[in-house]
């Protein structure tokens, strides 16, 4: 599984269930600072706030953007209500791994919510965006989760020059992983045991 990082919320997630690649782009919204991709070819497309202000989706992707659980392409997918009207968080279980997207939010998780995104190895969390966790919160939740990597998103970057660095998260949590990666590429075999990972991506 590869996972890349498309800037604020936008993720891309390229796993391969069976024996065909797929691709699932979650929040591909168009941002009104700095660079974001025109269009995109996504097998999946995945929103946490709508389907308003996207950028262009090429192709016929599945399209999902309300609570529910669906299978498709090989991919279980379970959104939980989000905390605002027209939100949600999302978990998506592939090749033996389950990666938990939680929006951009600023509140601890509800019991509900909390029940759907326990017992999965990736989160990727909001860090620094000002609608998003600061540094205290956002370890007060991986604390509560447990995940066994976290995967930072919406800090300082292009389209959020407001929003505050990595940094400042990276020093709280203790993680000297702080060199940003390209993407991360994950086998269920080598998620870490003990330890929680943090891997901060560059962005695509």
């Amino acid at each position: 599984m590869h996972i890349s990082w498309l800037g604020n919320s936008a993720i891309k997630i390229q796993t391969k269930p069976f024996d065909k690649d797929v691709t699932i782009i979650i929040d591909p919204y168009k941002q009104t600072k700095g660079s974001c991709p025109r269009s995109l070819t996504p097998d999946i497309a995945l929103f946490t706030r709508g389907e308003k202000d996207i950028i262009t989706l090429s192709g016929e992707p599945f399209v999902f953007s309300t609570p529910g659980e669906v299978d498709t392409r090989g991919v279980l997918i379970t959104a939980v209500e989000g905390h605002e009207a027209g939100q949600i968080m999302l978990r998506i279980d592939s090749e033996d791994m389950t990666i938990a997207h939680v929006g951009i939010i600023k509140k601890q998780l509800t019991p509900r919510q909390l029940e759907v995104l326990s017992n999965i190895d990736i989160l990727c969390l909001p860090v620094g965006h000002p609608d998003s966790f600061d540094v205290e919160n956002a370890i007060k939740l991986i604390n509560e989760i447990e995940p066994k990597i976290v995967i930072p998103f919406a800090f300082n970057s292009d389209n959020d020059p407001d929003a505050k660095a990595i940094e400042g998260f990276l020093k709280e949590i203790g993680s000297k992983n702080g060199l940003p990666e390209k993407k991360l590429i994950i086998k269920e075999k080598d998620l870490p045991e003990e330890d929680t990972l943090v891997v901060v991506l560059e962005k695509e």
